[in-house]
């Protein structure tokens, strides 16, 4: 199968601890890795992993504030997502749609 450009992003958020973290960065903002770890329930290395792999995939960004790193979601960085959804959607409308045609017209 070749690989597309939503990959690294299904990818991030197909785990459930960084969809956390992504998900509690969108609703409450600006976070440090310390204010992420107290919540987790995971050590803070394991959520500075995850941090990483999310910001690989375009999802977080990282600023220095002094000798911590704050992080802050970038949902914009959802949209390719959106758009994929939006495709299949109507791509399977259109099958579906197809399919009832096709039945109708058997029980005729």
């Amino acid at each position: 199968m070749l690989p597309t450009l939503h990959d690294p992003i299904f990818r991030s958020l197909s785990d459930p601890t960084r969809r956390a973290l992504f998900e509690r960065l969108c609703l409450e903002g600006e976070q440090t890795v310390a204010a992420l770890t107290e919540q987790a329930g995971i050590s803070q290395p394991a959520v500075s992993k995850h941090l990483r792999i999310l910001k690989e995939a375009g999802l977080v960004s990282g600023r220095q504030a002094g000798r911590q790193t704050r992080y802050t979601a970038r949902a914009e960085a959802l949209a390719p997502l959106v758009d994929w959804t939006r495709a299949m959607s109507g791509f399977w409308d259109a099958k579906l749609d197809g399919l009832e045609d096709l039945l109708k017209r058997m029980d005729q």
